[in-house]
């Protein structure tokens, strides 16, 4: 399908990565210094899990949080809304991402780069908690070139609505401030997800630069506070970091949303200087198999009904719903039926 004849309204821009998810104890963890429910890039320490999970029965998925995001942004929307934007090699596993997501509807326009591998996230699982260590490889080496070629304008200019995580920021932070600017200077809307803690902890400056001219800033509540820590809010309250995360000056002259989520406790949102809770739909301990792209679930939900106009309110609901459903099945997989989403005031 040629660009011209291709409109998303839906572009997402971020670290294309095959998943590899298994279920491993603490022992493990602690091998590798890791966290239970924590994400980092990884480094010479950590080359050897990726060798030893294969032999753990692993479960593979089209990964990236973006890419995670708008699968499930597409699962809520009509045929062919959406389009994702990311680097990988010239190798199986970049064809086994393009073909997962095209199962799920979405459209993907790789930059390859053939010098390196398609990047790769272990995602380590202990009971409802997932620690995950990325080795970008050629995810890393996104250019801004490729999002100023004209196939890829093309879909800019058809896209109403813009989404990157923060992870970007390690890769192609031009980009990112590219299509933030031109979304401002146009009339669209741009989100950014904070993603993990240490992009607000060491790439402090570079995520406030996007932060300047983003419509939409989600993230948990980890995230949060790391936000919060390198602003210097002095506060761990995720209402109040919501609130003045809210206020930072956007230079469009906008109104910026925050939308922090708390796992099992209300998300928060905060706009226009008042900050409200929606709650989550219940479930149970025992129901819940895999929490990993929970976040990216959400952000999917709320960022299919942004698109379409719908107020905050439904956003959160079909976040909510998209969560709620992800959390009960292995990885970031979305299922290949009809959704049954239907918003209940």
């Amino acid at each position: 399908m040629a660009a011209e004849d291709f409109r998303p309204i839906l572009m997402g821009f971020g670290n294309p990565l095959l998943d590899i998810s298994v279920h491993v104890d603490d022992e493990y963890l602690k091998k590798y210094s890791l966290k239970a429910n924590d994400a980092i890039l990884a480094d010479a320490s950590h080359a050897t899990i990726y060798t030893e999970i294969v032999a753990k029965n692993p479960v593979y998925v089209a990964g990236g949080a973006s890419q995670n995001a708008i699968r499930g942004a597409q699962w809520l929307l009509p045929p062919k809304s959406t389009i994702y934007v990311g680097c990988v090699g010239k190798d199986d596993a970049a064809q086994i991402l393009r073909d997962v997501a095209a199962k799920d509807g979405l459209r993907t326009d790789y930059l390859v780069d053939e010098s390196a591998p398609t990047g790769r996230c272990a995602v380590l699982i202990t009971g409802i908690n997932r620690s995950m260590v990325t080795d970008l490889q050629a995810a890393n080496n996104y250019k801004i070139t490729h999002a100023q070629s004209a196939p890829i304008q093309a879909y800019i200019n058809s896209a109403k609505v813009f989404y990157i995580e923060g992870y970007h920021l390690t890769v192609s932070p031009d980009t990112m401030l590219y299509v933030a600017k031109n979304a401002s200077e146009t009339g669209k809307t741009f989100c950014l997800n904070l993603s993990a803690p240490f992009i607000a902890q060491f790439f402090t400056k570079a995520l406030l630069d996007v932060v300047a001219y983003t419509d939409f800033l989600f993230g948990n509540e980890a995230e949060a506070e790391a936000f919060a820590t390198a602003q210097n809010y002095g506060t761990t309250d995720v209402k109040e970091i919501a609130l003045r995360a809210s206020q930072i000056p956007h230079l469009g002259g906008r109104s910026r949303v925050v939308v922090f989520t708390q796992g099992a406790e209300p998300v928060i949102i905060a706009k226009d200087g008042v900050v409200t809770e929606y709650s989550i739909i219940p479930i149970a301990v025992s129901s819940i198999v895999d929490t990993n792209a929970a976040g990216d679930a959400f952000c999917g939900g709320f960022l299919s009904q942004l698109v379409q106009g719908k107020p905050i309110v439904e956003c959160v609901a079909a976040g909510n719903y998209v969560a709620n459903v992800v959390i009960q099945r292995v990885g970031p997989t979305y299922p290949n039926v009809p959704h049954s989403y239907v918003f209940k005031a």
